[in-house]
């Protein structure tokens, strides 16, 4: 496939950086179609203990909660037979191939949890609607789940993007009404969104350890450590570029060419004039896979050569994997990320995830987003067990649950709590990965076999800079 054809397919499909803050353009488009549809569970949740299930013992085991008789607060989403979850995700915008793999791996946890027993002897639903990665849709499907009849949820499990995460934010402080977002902005572990509850570490905090490790690779193949940042305007552009900067500042790295906020539009001709031209050794990138392929595919056309890497939404390896700008990915890029990639170790997370998604979904394609929507579920699992030990399941009993727990990823991702000072409560580890193109071979689960061609090289990193940073509050 030719340069100039893979960018049009990239515009076509709309194939953007997964959850990325866009600009206000970019928030305020998308369909509203976003109609209720209630995942089934394939059980009725009747009993069993799920005191195993996705926590690391801080929420203890739910027994006496789910004992008959016992007595439990609740107000809405929650009835004496079932709990109700919202997801106000992306099923029709520029994100939903990534977003729909997400919901899938959601849905297929609670069924798992469902079969356990469910969560204080009550059924788990989950109940999805689409924004279709529109602000004023998003902020519609928030009031409906935060309305206290039918439709009423308890907590929302995955709300995409930072623009809608953004735009609800202190809606959901005044409902109670905690909220996971699809969104890595360093935001959300401020005191005042205490009611978005985040995951993994922040797109700043990536760019530190991205940006240290690049420096130690370029130095160690005998070359001076020179950085070019390139970045899109947006919470996600501005905040994985600031982290890029304290870094360089940290490690007496040399800026040659500060491209943050200058990807915007179509034409990206002067960010790649500028950065051929900039002597850079290195590249940090928080862009879409489209502005990536664009800019990297042409750099690297015009003789460029220098390692690359960048917060994890910028690489899509579904959209270009497949093209002929493979083997330049392969040389060139290094991939960072949040969590280990599908089957990318041996952990009891990963291994009871395959296991349930591979049992319960076997036609479904190998998809490293499982892995997002697996975590998602842990965090509520654990969260709404220690609400119902606590006898309160009310909104503001979950909210405060959330800040009683650790979170036990069981070695898929970090571990993570969230009492306390930002500065003690952010996760500062990050994955980084080799691109291996050859790898690369997406199968249907059933085939036991395959790969995103992402391999891992480093597990949990964490460089001098994000280890030592005194957070007094979000980077931007």
């Amino acid at each position: 496939m030719k340069l100039k054809q893979l960018l049009a397919l990239l515009m076509a499909l709309g194939l953007v950086a997964a959850a990325c803050g866009g600009s206000d353009d970019d928030s305020s488009s998308g369909s509203d179609d976003g109609d209720t549809a209630t995942a089934e569970s394939s059980d009725d949740g009747d009993s069993g203990d799920d005191g195993d299930d996705g926590d690391d013992g801080d929420s203890g085991d739910d027994g006496d909660a789910m004992e008959e008789g016992a007595e439990i607060a609740t107000d809405f989403g929650v009835t004496d037979t079932q709990i109700f979850v919202g997801i106000n995700g992306d099923l029709s915008g520029p994100f939903a191939a990534l977003v729909s793999e997400i919901v899938e791996s959601q849905v297929v946890y609670w069924e798992m949890v469902n079969e356990r027993g469910g969560i204080a002897g009550r059924e788990v639903v989950p109940l999805v609607l689409d924004s279709g990665y529109a602000t004023d849709k998003g902020i519609e499907n928030f009031e409906e789940f935060a309305q206290e009849g039918d439709g009423g949820v308890v907590m929302i499990t995955e709300n995409t993007g930072s623009p809608i995460t953004a735009a609800i934010a202190e809606d959901a402080a005044d409902n109670d009404l905690l909220v996971i977002p699809l969104s890595w902005a360093s935001l959300w572990p401020a005191e005042e969104n205490v009611a978005i509850l985040e995951k993994q570490t922040t797109y700043c905090i990536e760019s530190m350890n991205g940006v240290e490790w690049l420096k130690n690779k370029v130095e160690a193949d005998g070359k001076e450590a020179k950085l070019a940042i390139i970045s899109r305007p947006g919470e996600y552009g501005l905040d994985g570029a600031t982290g890029a900067q304290i870094a360089a500042e940290e490690l007496g790295i040399e800026i040659v060419y500060n491209g943050i906020d200058q990807v915007a539009g179509d034409d990206r001709t002067a960010v790649i004039s500028q950065l051929v031209d900039s002597g850079a050794t290195m590249v940090w990138t928080t862009v879409t896979p489209g502005e990536l392929a664009d800019v990297f595919g042409q750099a690297v056309s015009q003789g460029f050569e220098a390692d690359w890497s960048g917060n994890g939404p910028s690489f899509s390896y579904p959209a270009l994997l497949p093209t002929d700008l493979a083997p330049l990915f392969d040389q060139y890029y290094w991939q960072s990320g949040y969590s280990v990639p599908w089957n990318g170790n041996d952990s009891e997370g990963m291994q009871e995830l395959v296991s349930e998604m591979t049992a319960r979904r076997p036609d479904a394609v190998l998809s490293d987003q499982y892995i997002t929507g697996w975590i998602e579920g842990i965090m509520a699992e654990t969260i709404l067990t220690q609400a119902a030990e606590n006898g309160d399941m009310t909104r503001a009993g979950v909210v405060a649950a959330s800040q009683q727990v650790s979170i036990d990823f069981k070695g898929i991702s970090p571990n993570q709590s969230y009492n306390g000072a930002y500065n003690d409560i952010v996760v500062r580890g990050s994955y980084i990965f080799d691109v291996d193109a050859e790898a690369f071979n997406l199968q249907p689960l059933s085939a036991g076999e395959g790969s995103s061609g992402m391999i891992p090289i480093e597990e949990n990193y964490i460089g001098t800079v994000a280890a030592s940073y005194q957070f007094d509050g979000p980077c931007i």
